[in-house]
């Protein structure tokens, strides 16, 4: 085969040196996660940290976001200001180069900053880079500067425009519709309570978020201001408001330990899920890393130490393990290091080690503490353990009757499920239907060499409201692990889902469109919240949509998802139309279901997602609406009621 095929050839210009910030253009998942709803508001979370290091470094009070009727964005700072001098190497100036330069800021510089979020130098300038248009002004010294840039690039140099008394820096950028092209919009809430969080943690520090595209029945914009006063303490006051606590105080300690400044606050609560958040520098590591690992620690050693102390442990016939000392617990760690080695660019993991001793022995310290001044709470909280762990053990034995059998051992599949004949787990499908008379129309319906039925009936258990071993005892439960395939337990985790042997790719919640098929469908996504969290992270989740209406006249059918497409095709069809409305699966026959909502060249499936940003509204969420506490719910549904349409 002759290689003269100029393709073919590798050689000395095949090597590609891009310039400036094409490299961040080309591939902007490398630095923002992604290019969809997460990669743009990670945008606005980098600019806000500039003002945030500001903030820690106590030059900063007061942080406002605007969100703007041209879906631009801006962020403003009372801090220092960002320098306009002519930076000697590059020979422009130095807002010109903290702008476009990857690499560049002053966070490197120890002396100018003593902790930093932005650390890797690649914050504004990606901003910058993945704008179609970006002004920065700065009030420094008396005046103010603006410079305007378009894609990475400066339009212009750095202009003296006039005088001003204000202090701080102001970022105006507008999104490229080039390489967002699913999500243009900021979404208020993201941005809101991610701005809550930032108060949460930066004690004393205000910070206002206004959208001037929405306004409230008197005409005013939305806005919300969030300062607090007390911190963490706070925050989880928050995180546990529909969760009952069962010690009188918050454990709580500030302070410093081998240089690196610590914050944590926990509280005991009846609930039986673990509600952990840490932070490095306010960024929210939700993969954790070594500070929740010096947390982890601590906290069981500690705890494990006054427990066998106590002697109410001395009856316990096995072990207690380090997951029992954190079940019910809510807790927030917050440290700052001068140096945060984070295992990507996204900033999700610390990785320095130096950090988890010197959390260990704040936690331990300040549990020591508490323990030895609030006996009565000390005594619930080894009371709280006892319980866990025998659930645990109840739960072991219970989770051991739902792992796959083998063939020589007998069991296998669920009787109920109708699988299907291809094995290639990507390819495949299984529908979890709600009941018995829909999954025989489903089976009816399906493609039998990729779909798989799972009639469940009905209602599920509400795992919210049971106990561990409650919930694998579950007979529906123990018949969604098998079908999938899934069991409990890895080789680096006890708890975490093994999926290796996960038999669909696509698991498809089909339930009627009715009140009590959302309820259903509610108790299915709190269950693979809870307890299969890897594979709505893995975006395997997903929610069928049947049809609500069919429109008629005469031979000629027409299936409506809503009011106005129903409307509409009446319209269209003119006179002597009969309208039937669905509500539920088994009014359809096989040829109808699989029509609207089985085929995939026609149907229309909802993907189920998880915005790691804000994990701990997704925690409170579920705890609110399907945990005990009454309050809480009753007011959820009463300020979002007016959003509801009811079918008379």
């Amino acid at each position: 085969m002759s290689t003269d095929n100029p393709k073919n050839q590798y050689s000395a210009d095949s090597i590609q040196a891009l310039e400036g910030m094409e490299h961040v253009r080309k591939r902007p998942s490398m630095y923002i996660g992604d290019v969809g709803s997460r990669g743009l508001h990670h945008l606005v979370y980098e600019v806000v940290d500039n003002s945030i290091d500001e903030a820690m470094a106590g030059y900063c009070s007061l942080i406002s976001l605007e969100i703007n009727d041209d879906y631009s964005l801006t962020v403003e700072d009372n801090g220092r200001g960002i320098p306009v001098g002519m930076h000697k190497k590059e020979g422009v100036s130095a807002l010109e180069v903290v702008m476009t330069k990857i690499g560049a800021g002053g966070k490197f510089d120890k002396d100018s900053y003593k902790v930093s979020g932005g650390l890797h130098g690649v914050g504004v300038s990606c901003v910058n880079a993945l704008s179609e248009l970006l002004i920065a002004k700065v009030y420094r010294d008396g005046k103010e500067y603006v410079q305007s840039y378009s894609k990475g690039k400066a339009k212009s140099p750095v202009k003296e425009i006039g005088k001003s008394d204000k202090r701080g820096t102001l970022v105006t950028f507008t999104p490229d519709k080039e390489i967002f092209k699913e999500v243009t919009e900021f979404d208020y809430e993201i941005l809101s309570n991610r701005m809550r969080e930032l108060s949460f943690l930066n004690k004393g520090l205000t910070i206002s978020i206004t959208d001037n595209r929405k306004k409230d029945k008197e005409g005013n914009v939305l806005s919300e201001t969030f300062l607090s006063k007390e911190g963490l303490s706070e925050f989880i006051k928050y995180l546990d408001e529909s969760r009952e606590p069962i010690i009188n105080n918050i454990i709580k300690m500030e302070g410093e330990k081998n240089g690196i400044p610590v914050e944590v606050a926990m509280v005991y609560n009846s609930s039986f899920s673990e509600n952990l958040h840490s932070y490095v520098n306010n960024i929210n590591t939700h993969e954790g890393g070594t500070h929740l690992s010096g947390f982890r620690r601590g906290l069981t050693n500690t705890l494990k130490k006054y427990a066998d102390s106590s002697g109410l442990t001395d009856k316990l016939k096995f072990d207690i393990s380090g997951d029992d000392f954190r079940e019910g617990l809510t807790a927030v760690i917050s440290v700052k290091v001068a140096e945060p080695q984070f295992e990507g660019q996204t900033k999700t993991k610390l990785g320095n080690r130096e950090v988890s001793s010197a959390v260990s022995q704040s936690v331990s310290q300040m549990l020591e503490d508490y323990l030895e001044e609030n006996p009565d709470d000390s005594k619930i909280i080894v009371q709280k353990i006892i319980l866990a762990a025998q659930a645990r053990n109840a739960a072991k034995n219970a989770r051991e009757m739902i792992q796959r059998k083998t063939v020589m051992t007998g069991g296998g599949l669920p009787g109920k499920l109708s699988d299907c004949s291809e094995t290639d787990p990507s390819k495949c499908e299984v529908f979890l239907v709600e009941g018995d008379s829909a999954g025989g129309t489903a089976k009816q319906g399906r493609d039998r060499v990729f779909q798989a039925i799972l009639p469940l009936r009905g209602k599920i258990l509400n795992v919210e409201k049971a106990q561990q071993h409650r919930v694998f005892e579950n007979e529906e439960i123990r018949n969604i692990y098998t079908a999938l395939g899934v069991s409990v337990g890895t080789q680096e985790d006890s708890k975490a889902l093994n999926t290796e042997k996960l038999r669909y790719h696509k698991i498809i919640i089909m339930c009627d469109a009715d009140v009590d098929g959302s309820h259903i469908s509610t108790l299915i996504l709190t269950f693979f919240f809870r307890y299969m969290k890897e594979l709505v992270e893995g975006g395997n989740i997903y929610i069928a949509t049947p049809p609500l209406y069919l429109v008629k006249k005469g031979n000629k059918k027409v299936y409506a998802w809503n009011d106005k497409e129903r409307d509409n095709f009446a319209k269209d069809l003119g006179s002597g139309v009969s309208i039937q409305r669905y509500k539920g699966l088994g009014e359809m026959n096989a040829d109808q279901l699989w029509d609207t909502t089985m085929n995939p060249d026609t149907r229309t499936l909802r993907q189920i997602s998880l915005n790691f940003d804000n994990s701990q509204e997704a925690e409170r969420w579920f705890s609110t609406l399907m945990g005990d506490d009454v309050p809480p719910r009753r007011k959820f549904i009463e300020d979002n009621a007016v959003y509801a349409k009811i079918d008379v």
